[in-house]
């Protein structure tokens, strides 16, 4: 096991999987993380799977602390999304999930930038698979989004790895120094972390994946981000207030949205903010804050998702305005949601508590008291929307009368195992806290963060009941960033698809003459310069010359075969090779 890559199970449990019985491709989904869980335990730190290229080295395997915590809780989740969705007998979302969870794996234990790169793009494109698995033309118009996105943050990444390479002649994955490069890896990085207004995929996306896909989805290409930002970007300032603007955009629009999953998708910006301003404060204490920060909120937002899933999978619906009075008909998936509702506001005894807090600390050791406040600030907006508003308006609230259905056993299980995790790490922090990347001093039971926290939670309480007629969902559509490439789009189009297929049809209709003459008189060249030559001779009153063709008869001519795409594309042949000798008559001659 010392020998194998993590990522290695999900790769090849994402191949054995289709050929594996379909009543026992669930369990064969568990054994991947749960092999890849075994080999973390037997990992030794160093690079390993160095691999020669060209004049330079691979690591496909770099171990330390920083990769071991998020190795961890990537495998963890990708678990307990396994729990969730053992119900599901769909081999696309299965193999998605695997590999989607396995080339996120593969990001954090790559050491350098080629094989990074490598796993980013499977991650982006086995992403697609778990939001077109739903089967709406929704999904299908945002999964085509979602891939189109990351393409370009790929592409723009790849131009950024490639200067990297021809200014140092190295592709190792270490801390960036500044310049353009790391300007263009920066961009590429900062897309998948999300950040405005490189932020609108993930509300765009997230809501239409599958009921499972969603809960993979909320655990990993963001805090990928996150993970690749402390390698890479540790102490860039600009991600501090980058970072603080997540916190707070991400909030507010979360207050704004009806539909829950979305509500919970715009929080994910909410919340990778801290994350993203603590590694722009660059200190030991931060990076063990967004790292601690990072692997609670895997666990407790995939735990909302499968709350959210569960209300979707059993009623069909998910806008806040069609739902209410659940409570009594799914008692524990309601009681499961709000410890993860309590752990993401940051209740003492729940996971955020004890992670939240950390990025804070290195904001005050800093000295940095504006981030300090505007942090506080999104921490409430936390609490407002996903421990108070959304609860309210689903499980209690207008009783409209609705009755589930009943809900797989899986996700029961599932959730009530994530559950079970948020309250462990909230209990005894040192489960999270031996796994950090650095030494840390932090206590976070301390009489006066107790004492702070309460009362923010408190007045947040006491807001949302003075509030509450106005916080309910309405039925509107929130305008984001997207807007800028979706209202357009159709417009785009004409400009660009309609015009290039004009194009086409003018070529087709007045080309095709031109390209029967061209294949014709490849056929029989001397014949054609014959005839020309009589034409000519019989136009100017000269002497005829009488045309004969080549030996042989040649087959009957067919023009239609010639017409369209294949026409032209013999025609450009013709012309490059006419091009090209002309070329090597004219050096010859020169030479």
């Amino acid at each position: 096991m010392s020998s194998l890559a993590p990522w290695t199970f999900f790769i090849l449990g994402a191949l054995v999987l289709p050929f594996v019985p379909q009543r026992l491709r669930p369990a064969g989904f568990l054994a991947a993380p749960l092999l890849a869980f075994f080999s973390l335990l037997n990992l030794s730190s160093g690079s390993h799977w160095v691999v020669p290229f060209l004049d330079m080295e691979l690591v496909m395997l770099r171990v330390d602390r920083l990769s071991m915590a998020f190795g961890y809780v990537f495998v963890i989740m990708a678990f307990l999304g396994g729990v969730y969705a053992f119900h599901v007998r769909d081999t696309s979302q299965q193999v998605g999930a695997l590999l989607y969870a396995g080339s996120s794996v593969g990001v954090v234990f790559a050491g350098d930038l080629l094989t990074l790169f490598l796993f980013w793009e499977i991650m982006a494109i086995s992403a697609v698979m778990l939001i077109w698995a739903r089967g709406t033309q929704e999904s299908s118009d945002a999964g085509m989004r979602y891939l189109l996105v990351h393409f370009f943050g790929g592409s723009v990444l790849l131009a950024g790895i490639l200067l990297h390479l021809v200014d140092t002649g190295s592709l190792l994955f270490n801390l960036f120094e500044g310049g353009a490069a790391a300007n263009l890896i920066l961009f590429g990085f900062a897309l998948n972390a999300a950040i405005p207004p490189l932020h609108a995929w993930l509300a765009d996306a997230y809501p239409e994946a599958t009921v499972t896909g969603s809960v993979f989805l909320s655990g990993f290409t963001t805090k990928v981000a996150v993970y690749v930002l402390c390698r890479g970007f540790a102490g860039y300032e600009i991600l501090i207030w980058g970072g603080v603007i997540m916190a707070l955009y991400g909030v507010v629009f979360a207050v704004l949205e009806n539909d829950i999953r979305r509500l919970l998708a715009y929080h994910i910006v909410s919340q990778v903010g801290f994350m993203v301003a603590a590694v722009g404060i660059g200190t030991e204490t931060a990076i063990n804050g967004a790292t601690a920060h990072a692997f609670a909120h895997v666990l407790y937002k995939g735990l909302l998702f499968m709350g959210a899933g569960a209300v979707l999978y059993t009623t069909g619906r998910s806008k806040l305005t069609e739902l209410g009075g659940l409570y009594k008909a799914m008692p524990l998936i309601a009681g499961l949601y709000m410890i993860g509702a309590f752990s993401i506001s940051g209740f003492p005894l729940m996971s955020g508590f004890v992670s939240k807090s950390i990025v804070v600390y290195a904001a005050e050791l800093s000295s940095l008291g504006a981030v300090v406040l505007l942090l506080n600030l999104a921490s409430v907006g936390t609490f407002l929307h996903t421990g108070l508003k959304l609860p309210y308006f689903t499980w209690w609230g207008p009783d409209r009368k609705i009755k589930p259905g009943p809900a797989p056993t899986g996700m029961y299980v599932g959730m009530a195992l994530t559950a079970a995790g948020c309250v462990a790490i909230g209990v005894y922090p040192a489960l999270l806290y031996n796994l950090l990347p650095h030494p840390i001093d932090y206590a976070p039971y301390s009489p006066g963060h107790l004492a702070k926290t309460m009362q923010l939670l408190a007045f947040t309480a006491f807001g949302f009941w003075f509030l509450i007629e106005k916080l309910g969902g309405e039925a509107t559509i929130t305008v984001d960033t997207d807007w800028v490439y979706r209202r357009p789009a159709a417009a785009v189009y004409r400009l660009l698809v309609g015009a290039v297929q004009g194009y086409a049809g003018i070529l087709d209709r007045h080309g095709s003459p031109i390209v029967t003459y061209l294949v014709e008189a490849s056929r029989d060249p001397v014949a054609r310069l014959q005839n020309a030559a009589s034409i000519l001779q019989a136009y100017f009153k000269g002497p005829m010359v009488k045309a004969s063709g080549s030996a042989g008869k040649p087959p009957p001519f067919n023009p239609d075969l010639y017409r369209g795409p294949f026409g032209y594309m013999l025609a450009v042949v013709l012309v490059f090779m006419i091009v090209l000798s002309a070329w090597a008559i004219v050096a010859s001659l020169a030479s």
